[in-house]
């Protein structure tokens, strides 16, 4: 059945969805600090280029432990008290990474930021899927990549900011004593804060608690959302979509043996290939790309600021358009204006000469390559940066959701954290070109795997989903 367009209670589904995106924020936010903070941390712990790959990594090494019991604790605590213990991670670990004066301890609190950053990355969707309304659901969920892109903006700002005041050396020391670079990872705490706070004020999924057997409390919840008529109705499809068997858990993603099903499989596909077109190579290097195409620190950081500019623009478009066109036209849009972008600053880059660990791009083909890395982050806004945690947090049947979650949201990070740790040591050895080459060539097979593979799911209620 449709949800009822004229019931839901839009301002208490509008709240919900706000404070579940505050975790997108911080997933922004935290991915983000760290770009512009690369001096700094060469200098305070001694870094050679592996060492500082790994240090920035080691966030992601936690992403993916948090996405993957993220998505299994969420079937045992429920949704909303995993995103609690998110937030405090959040916090303890935005402190810590600012305080920190030895390699070990920065590289445990950027762990725990990691931990949250993953849970929330598969928490936060999915939570959003279950309360919003089947013909709004792709919209309510895309405002999660509009917050992911708003702190990775809001950490660029901060960077600046510091940078600036700091006499544009993020190593000289500000407030307290303390080097720009550490106020850059202690700002993160405030927003953590609030999160942690408005927790408390949500409910929590009524799937999550109709597969706990609180249908009551579910009961409550879904009249609050749809009405007490269709929330009746919706309690009853939920209820039917459970096996009767057993509760949910993980083995659930198997369909036979050790064969995953077939919509597990889609949704690796999808997870995977968001991160082997390389966006993240901007988001985490952003200003040490800028800097090899011959920007300064300054001008570096100020086109990080653009560039996610410019994103979140790119995500209003997929608000207009995901619950209209549908999941599948704007990934496959997505896959080949990206393949196209990416061997547009291959070419560019492929005329450079090294100096050193800088790249010299000769006449206008610095512009080039920038304009060409802004249009492919727009494109990439468009399409996979959003419509992959729509489609992950609403293409799993009710029974194996979590699970799903689980499994794919650990290979996301995975992926996430071999292109990260993978990208100074490529910049390194065989250059910008052969780099994006490999980035432009996965775009290419995105296209063909989405083509052949994933299935629409636009309008369909959770309750209809296959697997």
């Amino acid at each position: 059945m449709q949800s009822g367009k004229g019931q839901a209670n839009m301002a208490y589904i509008g709240a919900i969805v706000a404070v579940a995106t505050i975790g997108g924020l911080l997933f922004g936010y935290d991915s983000g600090a760290v770009n512009g903070t690369q001096n700094g941390l060469k200098s305070a712990f001694g870094l050679s280029e592996a060492g500082l790959g790994f240090t920035v990594g080691s966030l992601l090494i936690g992403c993916f432990i948090g996405a993957f019991f993220a998505g299994a604790l969420a079937e045992k605590m429920g949704r909303r008290n995993v995103m609690r213990l998110a937030s405090l991670l959040f916090l303890i670990g935005a402190l810590v990474q600012g305080f920190a004066h030895n390699q070990e301890i920065f590289v445990i609190s950027r762990l725990m930021g990691g931990i949250a950053v993953g849970a929330a990355s598969v928490l936060s969707p999915a939570y959003i899927s279950e309360v919003a309304p089947a013909h709004i659901r792709g919209r309510m969920t895309t405002i999660q990549q509009i917050m992911i892109i708003a702190g990775l903006t809001a950490a660029a700002i901060v960077n600046y900011f510091f940078q600036q005041a700091a006499g544009n050396d993020s190593t000289n020391e500000l407030a307290f004593g303390l080097a720009a670079w550490r106020w850059m990872f202690l700002a993160q705490a405030l927003p953590a804060a609030v999160f942690l706070i408005a927790l408390f004020f949500v409910p929590e999924s009524p799937r999550f608690l109709v597969a706990r057997g609180r249908n009551a409390e579910a009961s409550v919840v879904l009249s609050k959302l749809f009405g007490e008529t269709e929330g009746r109705d919706k309690l009853a499809e939920i209820q039917g979509s459970f096996s009767a068997d057993h509760r949910p858990r993980l083995s659930d993603v198997l369909a036979k043996g050790t064969v995953l099903r077939p919509i597990v499989w889609a949704g690796l596909i999808i997870a995977v290939f968001q991160q082997l077109v390389g966006i993240n190579v901007i988001f985490y290097y952003g200003a040490t790309l800028w800097q090899a195409a011959g920007f300064s620190e300054s001008q570096a950081l100020l086109t990080n600021i653009i560039n996610n500019s410019i994103s979140i623009a790119a995500c209003f478009v997929t608000v207009l358009y995901v619950d209209r066109i549908g999941r599948k036209p704007l990934l496959l849009i997505g896959s080949a204006g990206m393949a196209i972008t990416l061997f547009i600053m291959v070419y560019a880059f492929s005329t450079g000469t090294m100096t050193g660990t800088t790249l010299n791009l000769p006449g206008h083909m610095g512009m080039v390559a920038v304009s060409a890395a802004l249009a492919y982050s727009a494109l990439f806004n468009i399409s996979w940066g959003p419509v992959m945690w729509v489609m992950l947090g609403e293409m799993f049947p009710n029974q194996l959701r979590g699970s799903a979650l689980a499994v794919c949201g650990f290979a996301q990070w995975f992926a996430n954290y071999l292109i990260a740790q993978s990208f100074p040591v490529m910049l390194g050895s065989i250059g910008l070109a052969a780099s994006y080459s490999f980035y432009g060539t996965c775009a290419v097979i995105s296209f063909f795997l989405v083509q052949k593979f994933i299935h629409e799911t636009k309008g369909k209620e959770l309750e209809a989903m296959e697997g």
